[in-house]
C-alpha cells in the first residue's frame, strides 16, 4: 500500500534509486509503530571525529516529544499511533542522501527488487537542518513525492516548486530575512558595509539575495568574503585581513554557526574589536557564543532571530533521557558522557548523574526557536494524516494528491504554507545585550512580519539597542560623509556609488534632504536662499523711495520744483518789467507752470509699480513735457516774428498774436494728448514681473504695452524738440540787448542732447536703472530749459536792475556768433 500522502511512483523508479543505496544505513533513533515518520538531524559534528553535537540531539528530542505529545492526544490522530526513525547525517551531504534513501527503502543488510517496490518506510522526513544536505535530500527524495519538511534550511533557492515539488519547511526562507536585513541596515544609515557569508547554499544564496536588496535600498557593500569550517587556516586569515583594511564598520555575517566559529577564533586572537556585527538566524541566538569570553567583541550585536516560543513539558522531558531507556543505543551513552564530561568506560561515568541540575545548551529552554520549528513540523505531518485519514474513512478521498496544510498550533500561532511550502516569515530582532547579573541576553527590540503591509513590516525600538562595544551611540559606517542639504552627490570616479563627493548646488538650485543625488531648480519667481536648502521669494527690484538713489531723485525733483516757483514768484513781482513782459509773459509763467509738472511727473517713476502709476508716469511725461516744449517753441516763433515785423511793410505779428500762441500750444500739447488716449485704449502701460533680465531676482517695472504708442509719444515729443532748436538757431544772430532765441537754443541743445543719450541708456540699462536714467532725462532737461531760459532774466531782475528798462531791451548791439 502506497503511503497516505504521497502520489503513486512507478517501479522501475524505485529500483533506480534503490540500486544508488549501496551500504545500508540504520537509524541511531526509532520507534516503529502504525505510522512511521522519518527524521535527519546532523548529531555528530563530523563524520570522523564523531563528535556529539547537543543542539542537533536536542532537536532529535524535541522531535520524539513532539510524537509522543501526539500520541498522547485525544484529538489528533486518535486511534493512530506515530513511531519516527531519526538518522545522523555527521554534517555530510553524502551521509544525508544516504539516510533519506534509507528512510525510503528500509534499512535490509540485503537488498532486492521486491524491498525497492514496496511502499517507503516513512510518511514524511523532518530535515536536515542545513540548505545545502536538504537540497540534495529534497532532489532525490523529490520524484518519490515523499514530504520533506525541514526546520531549518532557510535557503530561498528550495522554494522552487519544479526542483523540489515535495519540499516544505517551518522556517521561513531567507528572502524575506535578506530583505528584511537590508532594510534594518539603511534604516541605521549604514551604507558601506562589509559582508562574511558560508560557502555554501545557505550562505551564498542569502548573501546573494541580501547584496539584491541592498543594491535597491542604496547600500554598497565593500567586500565579500566566503568561508567553510573546513578551510584551510590560510582562507580564515585572510578574511580578517580584508576586514582589518576594510574601512566599513558594520559587518552583515550570513553564516552558518559551524563555518562562524573557526572565524571568531582568528579574530579573538588578534584582538579585532569596534565592528558592529550584524547576524543571521543561523548564530545571532547562539548561546554557546554569547556565553565564550573570547568572543565578548560580538557585545551589541543585531539580527533577525526565528520567533522564539514556550514548550510545556519539553524540558521535564530533556532532562528525563537517560542510557538505560535503550541500553543498547550508543548515543545515549555518548550523550551522557558529554553532557557530564565523563566516561562510563573508564567508570568516570555512574548513571547517577541527573541533568536537572546541569545547566548547558541542552538543558536551556529559555531559547526555543528552532526547537519550536522542529516541533512544529511534526504537527504538519501530523495534521496532514489527519485529514487524510478522515477522507479515507468518510470516502471522500480524491486523488488530487497534495493537501492544503492549515492548523493552530498550542501557542496560538496559526501555521500556513504558500504555493512555495513555505511559511509566512516572522522573526523577533535581537540585540546582544549584558544582563542584570553580567550575564548575556539576548535583548528582544522588535520584530519583522511579511504579512503586513511592506511599510509596517520591520518595528523596532531603537532606544533599547546597545551597540559595539556596548555603547549606546550608534555606530557610523558609510563611504562619504552624508551631504548636507543644499548640497549634491558626485559619485567619485570608478567606486561605487556610495563613495561620492558633495557638490554645492548652483545658483537658484536647492537640495533640501540630505543625500540628494540632484539639486533641483526653483520656480521661476523664486530663487535660492543663501545655503540651498530652500527656494524663497526673489528680491523684487524696482525703484523706491527708501533707498538712496530714490531719495536723491526725489531730492533733485523737489529742488526743481521749489526753484521754478521761486522763479515764478520773482517774476509774479516783477511781472510789470520789461524783462518779464518781453517776449510773452504769458509763455514764461505757462512754461514755468509746465517746468513744475515735469518736475512732479518724475515722481511718479519713484515707487511700486501699479496698473495706475504705470498708465500715469509715461501719459504726464509725453503731455507736461510737449507743454513744455509748445510754450518754448511759441517763444522762439514770437522772437522770430517780432524782428520780422520790424521790417519795412512787415505785418505778420498779427497772425501770431497771444491768440494764437496760446492757440498753438493748446494744439500742440492737444495732439499729443490724443496720442496718450489711443495708447491707453488700445494697450495701456501695465505692471510687469521681468523674470528673465536677471534669474536671481525679479525686475518689477511698467511694461509700455503698446511699443508703438510708447514711441510715437517720446517721437512727437523729439520732433517739437527739434523743430524748437533749429528755429532758435536760426534766430539766435538777431540783433537786440536781449536776444531770448540764443538762450532757447541753449536750452534746447542740452534737451536733445539729453534725451539723445537717453535712448541707448535706456535700451541697455537694467532693472531699476532703466527707470534711474528716465528720471535724470527728464530732470536734467527740465533744469536745463529753467536755467537756460530764466537764469539769465533772474540775473538781470535781481543783480542788474539797471539793464531792467524798455530802453535797455530795446537797444541794439551787435549779436556775437555761437
Amino acid at each position: 500500500e502506497e503511503p497516505l500522502i504521497s502520489k503513486n511512483l512507478s517501479i522501475a523508479q524505485k529500483v533506480l534509486f534503490c540500486s544508488l543505496l549501496g551500504q545500508p544505513a540504520f537509524p541511531v533513533l526509532s520507534s516503529e509503530r502504525d505510522i512511521n515518520i522519518g527524521a535527519i538531524f546532523s548529531i555528530h559534528r563530523n563524520a570522523l571525529l564523531k563528535m556529539l553535537n547537543l543542539r542537533e540531539f536536542k532537536f532529535a528530542q524535541t522531535f520524539i516529544f513532539a510524537i509522543e505529545e501526539i500520541n498522547n492526544s485525544t484529538q489528533l490522530l486518535p486511534g493512530v499511533s506515530l513511531g519516527y526513525k531519526i538518522y545522523d547525517a555527521c554534517n555530510s551531504i553524502d551521509l544525508a542522501i544516504q539516510s533519506g534513501m534509507a528512510l525510503m527503502n528500509g534499512y535490509e543488510e540485503i537488498l532486492s527488487d521486491i524491498f525497492c517496490s514496496r511502499s517507503p518506510a516513512v510518511q514524511a522526513i523532518v530535515g536536515e537542518s542545513s540548505s545545502s544536505p536538504t537540497t540534495a535530500l529534497a532532489t532525490v527524495v523529490g520524484p518519490f513525492n515523499i514530504p520533506v519538511i525541514s526546520h531549518f534550511a532557510t535557503c530561498a533557492c528550495l522554494s522552487n516548486r519544479k526542483r523540489y515539488p515535495s519540499f516544505f519547511r517551518t522556517i521561513p526562507s531567507d528572502y524575506y530575512q535578506s530583505r528584511a536585513l537590508a532594510q534594518l541596515v539603511k534604516y541605521f544609515g549604514w551604507t558601506w558595509v562589509g559582508t562574511v557569508r558560508s560557502h555554501s547554499d545557505y550562505g551564498n544564496n542569502g548573501i546573494a539575495a541580501f547584496e539584491e536588496a541592498a543594491k535597491q535600498e542604496g547600500i554598497c557593500i565593500e567586500y565579500s568574503e566566503a568561508v567553510l569550517r573546513t578551510d584551510p587556516q590560510e582562507q580564515f586569515l585572510k578574511t580578517l585581513e580584508v576586514i582589518k583594511k576594510g574601512t566599513a564598520r558594520v559587518v552583515v555575517a550570513f553564516i552558518s554557526l559551524g563555518d562562524f566559529v573557526p572565524l571568531l577564533n582568528v579574530i579573538a586572537e588578534h584582538n579585532i574589536t569596534g565592528i558592529q556585527w550584524v547576524g543571521s538566524e543561523s548564530w545571532i541566538t547562539s548561546r554557546n557564543l554569547a556565553e565564550t569570553k573570547e568572543y565578548s567583541f560580538l557585545f551589541g550585536a543585531v539580527g533577525f532571530a526565528v520567533v522564539n516560543a514556550k514548550l510545556v513539558g519539553l524540558r521535564e522531558f530533556l532532562v528525563n533521557v537517560h542510557p538505560d531507556q535503550e541500553l543498547k543505543n550508543e548515543l545515549l551513552k555518548e550523550f551522557w558522557e558529554t553532557a557530564f564530561q565523563c566516561s562510563f568506560s573508564t567508570s568516570g561515568c555512574t548513571g547517577s548523574e541527573r541533568l536537572s541540575e546541569l545547566q548547558n545548551e541542552y538543558t536551556d529552554v529559555s531559547e526555543l526557536r528552532i526547537e519550536y520549528k522542529v516541533y512544529t513540523a511534526v504537527y504538519a505531518v501530523a495534521h496532514t494524516l489527519h485529514e487524510v485519514l478522515k477522507d479515507f474513512k468518510s470516502s471522500t478521498n480524491s486523488s488530487k494528491g497534495e493537501l492544503d496544510v492549515s492548523f493552530t498550533m498550542k501557542t496560538g500561532e496559526n501555521i500556513l504554507f504558500d504555493v512555495s511550502g513555505d511559511p509566512v516569515a516572522r522573526y523577533d530582532l535581537v540585540n546582544w545585550q549584558p544582563a542584570e547579573d553580567g550575564s548575556l541576553q539576548f535583548k528582544h527590540v522588535g520584530f519583522y512580519d511579511s504579512s503586513l503591509p511592506s511599510e509596517q513590516r520591520l518595528q523596532f525600538n531603537q532606544e533599547q539597542m546597545l551597540w559595539a562595544g556596548k555603547s549606546g551611540q550608534l555606530p557610523v559606517s558609510v563611504c562619504s560623509e552624508s551631504c548636507p542639504p543644499g548640497t549634491r552627490k558626485a559619485v567619485q570616479k570608478g567606486r561605487p556609488v556610495c563613495c561620492y563627493d558633495c557638490i554645492p548646488c548652483a545658483e537658484g538650485e536647492i537640495s533640501n534632504g540630505t543625500d540628494s543625488s540632484d539639486c533641483f531648480p526653483c520656480d521661476l519667481e523664486y530663487w535660492s536662499n543663501e545655503s540651498k536648502d530652500r527656494c524663497v521669494l526673489k528680491v523684487v527690484e524696482f525703484l523706491s523711495y527708501t533707498e538712496i538713489m530714490g531719495m536723491v531723485l526725489c531730492i533733485f525733483s523737489f529742488i526743481g520744483v521749489l526753484l521754478t516757483a521761486m522763479v515764478s514768484f520773482l517774476f509774479y513781482l516783477h511781472k510789470e518789467t520789461p524783462i518779464v513782459r518781453a517776449n510773452n509773459s504769458e509763455l514764461s509763467f505757462l512754461l514755468l507752470f509746465s517746468l513744475s509738472l515735469c518736475f512732479l511727473c518724475s515722481l511718479t517713476f519713484i515707487g511700486r509699480p501699479t496698473e495706475w502709476s504705470c498708465m500715469l508716469r509715461h501719459t504726464a511725461f509725453g503731455i507736461t513735457f510737449v507743454l513744455c516744449i509748445s510754450c518754448v517753441l511759441g517763444k522762439t516763433i514770437v522772437v522770430l516774428m517780432a524782428f520780422r515785423s520790424t521790417l519795412p511793410g512787415s505785418n505778420v505779428m498779427k497772425w501770431f498774436g497771444p491768440v494764437q500762441q496760446r492757440l498753438s500750444v493748446v494744439s500742440l500739447t492737444l495732439i499729443q494728448a490724443i496720442a496718450c488716449v489711443l495708447w491707453l485704449t488700445i494697450s495701456p502701460p501695465f505692471p510687469y514681473m521681468n523674470l528673465s533680465y536677471y534669474r536671481e531676482k525679479i525686475i518689477l517695472e511698467c511694461n509700455v504695452g503698446s511699443t508703438l504708442g510708447f514711441w510715437a509719444v517720446l517721437g512727437y515729443t523729439g520732433m517739437l524738440s527739434i523743430l524748437c532748436f533749429v528755429l532758435a538757431f536760426f534766430a539766435r544772430k538777431l540783433p537786440d540787448n536781449f536776444n531770448e532765441a540764443k538762450f532757447i537754443t541753449f536750452s534746447m541743445l542740452i534737451f536733445c542732447a539729453v534725451w539723445l543719450t537717453f535712448i541707448p541708456a535706456y535700451v541697455s540699462s537694467p532693472g531699476k536703472f532703466t527707470v534711474a536714467v528716465e528720471i535724470f532725462a527728464i530732470l536734467v532737461s527740465s533744469f536745463g530749459l529753467l536755467f537756460c531760459i530764466f537764469a539769465p532774466k533772474c540775473y538781470i531782475i535781481l543783480l542788474k536792475p539797471e539793464k531792467n528798462t524798455k530802453k535797455q531791451m530795446m537797444g541794439k548791439s551787435s549779436s556775437k556768433a555761437l
